[in-house]
């Protein structure tokens, strides 16, 4: 087995319990990349939300890569775009809308900026601002700029709510959107052409790589898709069930240095 390209989720994978880079993971992530292998971060964040890890792992340039917004964008390390698959005002109008029949907190993030219509704004949003470092805008439904263009929309609140809005959510929305549960608080919406799967088979052919090329590592279920699309998945000793049921192995934990571990054993055996 060659491997030419890792693809690994942060949150939960890359990142240990105190959501820093354990030097084992810096270490083994470099070796690789020193090895000429494409090291692409893989996450629900936006770029800004990655460029203290992609800066400590000594990942940059046009000829590195990172996929944000769990698929909407895959893009190189400097900024430049390579895949787009976006939301428009019309489905946010319409995700609004069905966050109020859910009765779940609700925002939509750009390249920028969080947008919020709940004047008491979820403390989960303020979690996300804080994580992936942007600000927030409260805009009422009809402030809304028509011609914006949305990254991703997340329905977020306590997860007995998020677990009761998968349960209810009607088939007509499963159709429009591409949904996933990122976190047991987070439950996405993204455009259907939009998943980490998709982004990582893109990128791979575009680098001229097989799937069978490539490993990908993560745990939940938005990794679910780019494990599946892997010749080599793994997941995390930490990962629920569904990720580890469809994975070709199974790692360390990320408290145990998981991602270090799998590289050196199958990339760089």
């Amino acid at each position: 087995m060659t491997i030419k390209m890792i693809a690994i989720d942060i949150d939960g994978t890359l990142l240990n319990e105190k959501s820093s880079l354990n030097p084992a993971t810096i270490t083994a992530v470099q070796a690789a990349r020193d090895a000429g292998i494409k090291v692409v971060l893989c996450t629900g964040r936006p770029l800004t939300g990655v460029q203290d890890y992609l800066d400590q792992l000594g990942l940059s340039g046009d000829d590195q890569y990172v996929i944000t917004f769990n698929g909407a964008l895959a893009q190189t390390i400097s900024g430049k775009i390579l895949v787009r698959h976006t939301l428009n005002y019309d489905q946010y109008r319409q995700l609004q809308t069905l966050s109020e029949t859910l009765e779940t907190h609700f925002h939509v993030e750009t390249e920028s900026h969080i947008y919020t219509a709940n004047k008491n704004i979820s403390p989960y949003t303020i979690g996300e601002a804080f994580l992936v470092k942007m600000p927030i805008r409260y805009r009422a439904v009809e402030e809304m700029p028509t011609d914006i263009t949305l990254s991703k929309a997340m329905f977020i609140d306590d997860p007995k709510i998020i677990s009761s809005a998968v349960e209810k959510l009607p088939d007509y929305v499963k159709q429009d959107f591409y949904f996933v549960r990122s976190e047991p608080y987070f439950l996405e919406a993204m455009n259907k052409a939009a998943s980490k799967g998709n982004a990582i088979t893109g990128l791979a052919s575009d680098l001229g790589f097989s799937m069978d090329e490539v490993m990908a590592l993560g745990d939940q279920g938005n990794d679910l898709s780019m494990i599946k699309a892997a010749g080599w998945g793994v997941a995390m000793g930490n990962a629920i069930d569904e990720v580890k049921e469809a994975a070709q192995a199974v790692t360390l934990t990320n408290k145990e240095d998981g991602v270090a571990a799998a590289i050196n054993k199958y990339a760089l055996n």
